[in-house]
């Protein structure tokens, strides 16, 4: 706000408070005052960043030094009557929350008090007003608190109500769905009347799937590993440039892993007063908001609580805090996350050069813990081949790009337009990645990575694929609920890859194994029973797209990993088989629940690696050796 002097708090008498009581010395007072003036942003969050202060001993020298109440939000939580939900983001900036009436005068609970902010409260308020001191922790817990009904109508109906064709908690009836139904009894007739026939058609469609989907990601592989531009550098843009930027870090059940997640948020390099970091948890997860309140991340951060409602899943937490964010931009990490230091920074350059109708961009994603078994091996060349070269050839050919379940940074006004996340689709990112296509929004890759935990366990890794596989399976059954819409908004390439690309990764897990047990039957028996479904142009186009295809899939691993110069694990491409047999049983899996639990969240457990146990156990140990 023009005009507004954030650094008023600390220069008046509450600064002065803080100093006679020892909480604060007159430099550090000086030094908050100056980034609060400079980054427009509030001074007590500074001071409490540089300084380690307590927020209540800061809290109560207010109160005591300028004579105002000291309220305690959560024993007398604010009236409703006298809040403004379009106030919301005002609210989070100015850290300040109408209270209470009392007689003609409005109290306004504060974490910084000063002149500018009773003005800035009485034009809030449309009246006079009162301060009263708490804590940032406090004003946000009750501040969340107060509106949770309507954040939670919204985080879960407000796409459906507003755009329920695009939606996958509004699913289609059987009046809309016909020409699918109609489709499935032509080919269930056939298949009846001419079973042979039928198959043999099968297999000519199977044996063209196989090359299409070849044919695609060799194109892909080609365009994505050609020279990019580079990346913007890391200081492309001044500090005064910057924009601010929301942080969500959804969390559920992750209170060990919450170590290294701050330790990765104090890395990013970025100004701290321009960050908008927001910790979501559910209300009900008490483990993981005993450890937050362990590390004392709520007078660092904002923790925003999720009330327990269904779905249960973490595109709806992300919804319930979006109306809270402050940034111009905003980024996704999840609890395990290692992002390099300055992706945000590069983000930002490539928002600021880039025309207005780039909507998202996503970073890369591999892992920390690679080399540390079989699986995590294999799982680390599949996300190099998926985000290395397969999503830049995406960018490249205008094809509609699937987000990854992290890293995606947006413009908020556009996010907000689009309704943010769809609440019942358990792979909220791919859909959003198609749902911004077809609003005629772009979305672009930034060379930058973020390292997470691969999991390392079978059980873990089929939980996961199976949540991967089965919103991919939704968010194909949402837009194509309308094919002609669909072609005319992505055009036939567009069309075409989102067929390929989404359906197509699905499809291919759960063809598989019936292409690999009919090979291994055949050349079990040498029977000829089957030669019938295999007219000589239907078995060439089979042989090219099993034996070749799998020939160059093997190949398209092993190269995967060059980009980053990790030559070690290349030679492990050479067992890709088990794996993608592994993918498939994902894919069943998937496919049942679509239809029996399709909202179920299969939630990936995290801190199994040795990698995080060992950085978490001295973590433990630094800790215990600086004491209480």
């Amino acid at each position: 706000m023009t005009g507004f002097d954030w650094g008023g708090a600390l220069a008046g008498p509450a600064g002065d408070a803080l100093i006679a009581r020892g909480i604060v010395r007159a430099p550090a007072r000086e030094a908050a005052i100056d980034e609060a003036r400079r980054w427009r942003a509030d001074p007590t969050t500074i001071l409490l960043a540089q300084t380690g202060a307590d927020a209540a001993r800061i809290a109560d020298a207010y109160a005591q030094g300028l004579g105002l109440r000291r309220i305690d939000l959560a024993a007398a939580p604010p009236d409703p009557a006298r809040l403004d939900f379009s106030r919301l983001a005002d609210y989070g900036r100015f850290l300040l929350l109408p209270w209470r009436r009392e007689g003609d005068f409005t109290v306004v609970a504060c974490v910084s008090p000063s002149i500018a902010l009773l003005a800035m409260a009485e034009a809030m308020v449309g009246g006079p007003a009162i301060l009263a001191v708490t804590t940032r922790a406090a004003l946000i817990t009750a501040m969340t608190a107060a509106f949770a009904p309507r954040l939670s109508d919204e985080a879960i109906n407000l796409l459906a109500r507003a755009d329920p064709e695009n939606s996958a908690g509004r699913p289609k009836g059987l009046a809309t769905a016909w020409p699918w139904w109609l489709g499935l009894a032509a080919v269930s007739a056939a298949a009846a009347l001419a079973p042979w026939i039928a198959l043999t058609i099968a297999n000519a469609l199977i044996a063209v799937f196989y090359l299409g989907n070849l044919l695609l990601r060799g194109v892909l592989v080609i365009a994505g590993g050609a020279r990019q531009p580079p990346a913007p550098a890391a200081q492309a843009m001044a500090d005064g440039e910057l924009p601010r930027y929301t942080v969500l870090v959804p969390l559920h059940d992750e209170p060990a892993i919450l170590p290294i997640l701050a330790g990765a948020l104090d890395r990013l390099d970025y100004p701290r007063p321009l960050l908008d970091i927001k910790l979501i948890m559910e209300a009900d997860d008490q483990a993981t908001l005993a450890a937050a309140q362990a590390l004392n991340l709520a007078d660092r951060y904002d923790v925003v609580l999720v009330p327990p409602s269904h779905p249960r899943t973490k595109p709806k937490a992300c919804n319930y805090a979006l109306p809270l964010a402050r940034g111009d931009l905003l980024v996704i990490f999840d609890a395990e996350d290692k992002p390099e230091s300055d992706q945000l920074r590069k983000a930002a350059a490539i928002f600021r050069d880039a025309p207005p109708d780039l909507a998202c961009i996503q970073a890369r994603l591999n892992f920390y813990n690679a080399e540390e078994n079989w699986l995590t091996r294999m799982f680390a060349l599949d996300y190099a081949l998926w985000f290395d070269f397969l999503l830049p050839g995406l960018e490249r050919l205008s094809i509609p790009l699937p987000l990854g379940g992290t890293s995606n940074h947006f413009r908020t006004p556009i996010l907000r337009e689009v309704l943010a996340w769809d609440p019942y689709n358990v792979t909220e990112d791919a859909d959003l990645g198609i749902r911004l296509r077809r609003r005629g929004y772009r979305v672009g890759t930034v060379d930058s990575t973020t390292f997470e935990e691969a999991t390392c366990q079978a059980h873990n890794w089929l939980r996961q694929r199976t949540r991967w596989l089965k919103g991919y399976i939704q968010t194909w059954a949402v837009h194509m609920r309308a094919p002609r819409d669909l072609w005319r908004r992505l055009g036939p390439v567009g069309f075409l890859g989102f067929q390929f690309f989404i359906g197509g990764t699905v499809l291919s897990g759960l063809l598989n194994p019936v292409v690999w047990a009919t090979c291994a039957w055949w050349l079990a028996t040498g029977s000829g029973a089957l030669d019938a479904l295999f007219p000589s142009f239907v078995l060439a186009a089979s042989l090219l797209a099993w034996l070749v295809g799998n020939f160059i899939f093997l190949y398209l691993a092993m190269i995967a990993p060059f980009r980053r110069n990790w030559y070690d694990l290349a030679p492990w491409a050479l067992t890709a088989t088990p794996y993608w047999a592994l993918i498939s049983l994902a894919g069943y899996r998937a496919l049942w629940q679509y239809f029996s639990r399709p909202f179920l969240w299969e939630k990936t457990r995290h801190g199994n690696s040795r990698k995080v146990r060992a950085t978490l156990a001295g973590h433990a140990a630094a800790v215990a050796e600086r004491g209480p």
